[in-house]
């Protein structure tokens, strides 16, 4: 997970890179706390997907977090 601190730092990065640029060490940490967010992005997102169940118009549940049935009816 990103910290505030490490957002704080990323804008603060990419402000400085606007107005004139980073020295190399500021790019490689620009970089780095990029991968980090964005892992973090994935990761949160995949979280929130192995939450989601489908359900067909009865409410019935019809896929595992797995993508197998469950109806345990195979004739739809």
């Amino acid at each position: 997970m990103v910290t505030k601190e490490q957002i704080q730092r990323i804008n603060e990065l990419y402000k400085k890179q606007t107005e004139g640029g980073l020295t190399e060490e500021e790019k490689k940490e620009q970089y780095e706390l990029r991968r980090l967010y964005v892992e973090s992005v994935k990761e949160n997102l995949r979280s929130q997907l192995e939450k989601i169940k489908i359900v067909d118009e009865k409410e019935n549940k019809m896929m595992n977090n797995d993508g197998k049935c469950s109806c345990h009816n195979h004739k739809h």
